[in-house]
């Protein structure tokens, strides 16, 4: 079998182009994937080439982990059957390039343990259940407070506003610095950082992957406050330890997911608890990828960029 795929060559050097697929096991299935997200967070430094060395790195390489779609061939010991739509984590299926993410395909083939069964009526949206589960991971579990205060309305932050307000606990004040990127909110309060005179929050959750802003952060912390970097920081981060000290700071890195997060996320949009609506702000055909990248990564009007795969030729 054959696909087309997003090849990442190298830095800035992406191009559409054809792949040849290994072959299923009687323990994998065959997805014909409808929507694929374009990630400004991971994705967008190995596009750049400002990821630091990570294992299962290289060129060239199949972005992508956040994909729907759904399943023509179903191995016998798959679990799974053809017209299954499931939400995909990327894919290592690939002969001749690196499937460290391998989600931006046309046709892939996976283990069967690997997907996740979703709606259909999601549309596009399935493609966004990583990012949720994303989010879900950093608030849930033993001893971790709801954020009060989380830095940047991109579409992390969006998600953690929304899951915060849907677990019960009181709406998160949200820091924006882009005027343009306030709007969106429903149920809390969007607000330039400099209007905030805060200084007491139990729980900051900073979304932005700007480590500058550690200072300022530790300054807004009540004593014993704890900062969650749900970000990913390129540079190595520090802080002046003084405040820190006086304050009894906290910090706590927020990874990526696990299972049990994707699992209780979709329960969550299924039962009508968490929304994905209003995240998706452009979409384009998967042909047009070069141009699409480029509009993720340096518009700044685009919260999430979705590729049609449809339509592809």
């Amino acid at each position: 079998m054959e696909t087309k795929v997003v090849l990442l060559n190298g830095p800035r050097d992406l191009s559409v182009e054809t792949l040849a697929l290994v072959e299923p096991g009687e323990t994998d299935i065959v997805i014909e994937i409808t929507h694929s997200g374009i990630s400004t967070g991971t994705e967008k430094l190995f596009w750049s080439g400002q990821m630091p060395p990570f294992p299962g790195m290289g060129y060239p390489l199949v972005p992508g982990y956040e994909a729907a779609g759904e399943v023509v061939e179903a191995g016998a010991l798959s679990g799974f059957r053809p017209g299954d739509r499931v939400f995909v984590p990327g894919a290592n299926c690939y002969d001749g390039a690196f499937g460290l993410f391998g989600g931006a395909a046309q046709r892939l083939v996976s283990s069967a343990d690997r997907v996740t069964r979703i709606d259909s009526a999601l549309g596009a949206e399935g493609a966004l259940l990583a990012l949720a589960a994303t989010a879900r991971h950093a608030m849930a579990g033993m001893d971790k407070a709801m954020p009060d205060l989380i830095v940047g309305h991109g579409v992390l932050g969006r998600l953690l506003a929304r899951l915060t307000i849907a677990a019960g606990a009181p709406a998160p004040t949200v820091w924006e610095v882009d005027p343009a990127r306030r709007s969106g909110a429903t149920g809390y309060q969007v607000i330039a950082p400099e209007d905030d005179a805060r200084r007491d929050y139990r729980a900051i959750y900073d979304a932005s992957g700007n480590g500058a802003l550690l200072n300022d952060l530790v300054g807004r912390i009540a004593r014993g406050g704890e900062i969650v970097l749900a970000g990913f920081y390129t540079e190595a981060l520090s802080f002046a330890f003084p405040p820190a000290f006086m304050k009894e700071a906290r910090f706590r890195v927020a990874a990526e997911w696990q299972r049990d997060d994707l699992m209780a996320t979709r329960a969550l949009v299924e039962c009508g608890a968490l929304s994905l609506s209003g995240l998706i702000t452009h979409q384009a055909r998967a042909d047009d990828a070069p141009t699409a990248y480029e509009t993720a990564f340096g518009d700044p009007a685009c919260l999430k960029m979705i590729l049609n795969w449809k339509d592809a030729a």
